[in-house]
């Protein structure tokens, strides 16, 4: 295995993404250096296509995020002939009990209780529920630092325990294929179409950092979208571009994957 060179992956990603590229490289170089296997923390899919363009072919990456399509995922990295199982994951599930005749949670509310005990991001995986049942997924070192600290959500009282694999939800896929027509690939026109705002309005959006692509914050209009892109828009929704084609009058029909925002 060589050494890798971050700069020499520059040109494949966005400039912003560079700190990440940096960050992924001296994790591989560290990998070649010590032949010891590596454990990240919770990654988005974006992370994860980084990491793996950087590796490539010269080691094992094997992905887990608590349970089956989970979004973020923790990576491992190892020799090939290493066998890997779920437990060397490190994850802990965890279920909010509280009393659900009276009080209602939402995402938003749990994620913002996670984000402001001070840890960061990549500590904890994905917020899933299944009817009113809520649970989310946290590196096993932390699991009692969330359980210890979150004692309510919103207005309501909770109780945070771990669990097992067998109790783990089964999360429905709640979102909805759809078409939509842009004149342009910008970012801005792409979004205009999909949620039938005016180019004025998405500029402001952008502005505000409402609107992120592939978990980035962003304020470019001009950027050129394409597909599997992923486009995260405050109030709105997240969509998957899942393929672009050209119509007869040189317009591009998007194909989209759309998880639209529940209304509360």
């Amino acid at each position: 295995m060589e050494k890798r060179q971050a700069s020499s992956f520059y040109q494949h990603f966005d400039p912003e993404e560079r700190p990440v590229v940096d960050f992924f490289t001296g994790l591989f170089n560290r990998f070649i250096f010590t032949s010891e296997p590596i454990l990240t923390d919770f990654l988005n899919p974006r992370e994860r296509y980084i990491f793996k363009k950087i590796v490539g072919n010269e080691a094992q990456i094997v992905e887990f995020g608590g349970y089956q399509n989970a979004e973020k995922r923790r990576i491992y990295l190892c020799e090939w002939e290493e066998n890997i199982s779920p437990e060397m994951f490190e994850i802990v599930p965890i279920q909010i009990n509280y009393n659900q005749k009276w009080n209602e949670l939402s995402h938003s509310q749990i994620l913002g209780v996670l984000t402001h005990l001070g840890v960061e991001l990549s500590t904890f995986g994905d917020i899933i529920n299944n009817n009113k049942v809520w649970q989310f997924f946290v590196k096993a070192e932390l699991a009692n630092f969330f359980i210890e600290n979150i004692t309510r959500i919103g207005r309501s009282k909770v109780d945070l325990l771990p669990i097992s694999k067998k109790e783990i939800v089964e999360v429905a896929d709640d979102s909805v294929e759809a078409t939509a027509v842009s004149v342009t690939l910008r970012l801005d026109a792409v979004v205009a179409a999909v949620t039938n705002l005016s180019r004025s309005q998405v500029k402001r959006q952008l502005l505000e950092k409402e609107i992120k692509l592939n978990w980035h914050e962003t304020t470019e209009s001009n950027i050129i979208v394409s597909e599997d892109d992923i486009l995260s828009i405050r109030h709105f929704g997240r969509i998957k571009i899942i393929g672009v084609n050209t119509t007869k009058k040189g317009k591009y029909r998007l194909n989209i994957k759309l998880w639209q925002s529940k209304k509360r």
